[in-house]
């Protein structure tokens, strides 16, 4: 007995472990790019109105009560 293994019990290799990706063609690769640029400007956008919006000044803590369909004033929580 060795401690090495043998190459004839070596396992095939996983199904569960994906293929190598093929090269993508240039039309997709320019559309992803134009796609990532999109979303960058998109976020710099995003975050120049966001620090331009005023404050809110007494409005609720927390998340837009309107969005998650509950309003929650002195305590008392109404649905609407």
């Amino acid at each position: 007995m060795s401690d090495k293994p043998d190459p004839s019990s070596a396992q095939p290799p996983s199904a569960a472990e994906p293929p190598p990706r093929r090269e993508l063609p240039p039309a997709a690769q320019r559309a992803l790019a134009e796609a990532a640029a999109r979303r960058a400007e998109y976020d710099r956008l995003a975050a120049e109105a966001a620090k331009n919006r005023p404050r809110e000044l007494q409005g609720p803590k927390g998340p837009e009560p309107t969005r998650y369909g509950d309003w929650e004033n002195k305590g008392i929580a109404s649905d609407f």
